[in-house]
């Protein structure tokens, strides 16, 4: 293997490209980076056998072939080279030169024979949504996932896409999330969960694309092409949480508010909770306003918003870490709020519209 190509651009690609390397493995292999050159191009494949990133940089490529090299090493040499051409010469040994200037390295590397083959996705006609929107609904919703669940299932996000719509769920047992959007689709329904770590890697490698993502849905794996990326995925396998139940009761009363004045205030009134002085924020939502309040060892605190509201007065508990992750990934001016009980889940929605929508369990006050 022999080849030429610009150092900066081999840099982000491969900085980009070690994500998807494993971190700790029994299979050596995956420890590296794949280098494949051929024709005019190398291509840089990173695989920890969940996730995968694949993609290709014009190379002057003098000779064909490929090799396996330390993932981290090669990208912290690609950072420090100091011209703009960088080349790469590697033997039947499996020894690799990497050139710049007057910086050369010699890199032990290992044959690509042993890296196991990234998974084949058949999955029909591709789904393609704009960039933007996939990145909104992906942000509101994957805050909501499970950390840690009985049900792996529950620690990605559902997406159910018919016939010109798209809508992706979260839940973690606690909290409940869901978002929403039309898009141009025609084919069969599609429903998947796709884990928190993929759609990171979505997110950040989408960060700046302003164009489309195509999405090809296998059995058990989905890619994502975003630009001249490919990211290759397993899906989730389980029973997802019958939701719908959940968000499906009527509300006894509602409560219009500012979603910016309703943050600042819990904000405010979460200055004296920590993680050794915990406890939920108290809402007492009445006729015209929120009164919020918050008392641990540390001392106490009490705010009130403006608001409008329909039905009796009601006193509830809440985390407010889950209000505060939902509040922010809202993009109205104003929100609805519906109530039904103490004890039973608010539902925050956007005040025209069905875009979005939040369920959190309340927590149980003590008597004061």
């Amino acid at each position: 293997m022999k080849f030429e190509c610009n150092t900066h651009i081999l840099s982000d690609i491969c900085s980009n490209v070690q994500r998807a390397v494993s971190q700790k493995t029994s299979i050596p292999s995956l420890e590296g980076i794949m280098i494949k050159a051929e024709g005019n191009t190398v291509t840089l494949t990173g695989y920890d056998l969940e996730v995968g990133m694949i993609t290709s940089a014009d190379a002057d490529v003098k000779e064909n072939g490929s090799i396996i090299l330390n993932a981290k090493i090669l990208c912290d040499i690609l950072r420090n080279l100091p011209e703009d051409r960088v080349s790469f010469e590697a033997d039947e040994r499996l020894s690799c030169k990497i050139k710049s200037g007057e910086a050369e390295f010699t890199l032990v590397g290992t044959s690509s024979a042993e890296y196991p083959e990234l998974p084949s996705v058949n999955g029909g006609f591709p789904v393609v949504i704009d960039s933007e929107i996939l990145k909104d609904m992906i942000r509101k919703t994957i805050f909501a996932t499970a950390e840690n669940d009985a049900k792996i299932v529950h620690t990605g996000v559902r997406f159910e896409i018919s016939e010109n719509n798209i809508r992706l769920v979260a839940v973690d047992g606690f909290r409940l999330a869901i978002r929403n959007e039309k898009i141009d689709y025609s084919g069969e329904e599609k429903i998947f969960v796709v884990p928190k770590k993929t759609l990171n890697e979505v997110l950040k490698l989408s960060a700046g694309e302003d164009g489309k993502i195509s999405m090809s849905i296998g059995k058990r794996h989905i890619t994502f092409k975003i630009g001249d990326y490919d990211i290759v995925s397993r899906l989730l396998d389980g029973e997802f949480l019958n939701y719908k139940a959940a968000i499906s009761g009527n509300s006894t009363g509602t409560v219009k508010v500012s979603v910016r004045n309703l943050i600042n205030s819990i904000e405010r009134t979460s200055l004296i909770i920590t993680d050794r002085a915990k406890s939920p924020i108290r809402c007492i939502f009445d006729k015209d306003m929120i009164k919020i309040s918050s008392v641990t060892v540390l001392g106490s605190a009490n705010d009130r918003v403006p608001a409008e509201m329909t039905g009796e007065k009601l006193e509830m508990g809440f985390n407010n870490k889950f209000l505060l992750d939902a509040l922010r990934v809202c993009d109205t001016d104003e929100v609805i709020i519906k109530l039904s009980s103490p004890v039973h889940p608010i539902i925050i929605v956007p005040t025209d519209g069905d875009s979005f929508l939040f369920l959190i369990l309340p927590v149980r006050l003590k008597t004061e």
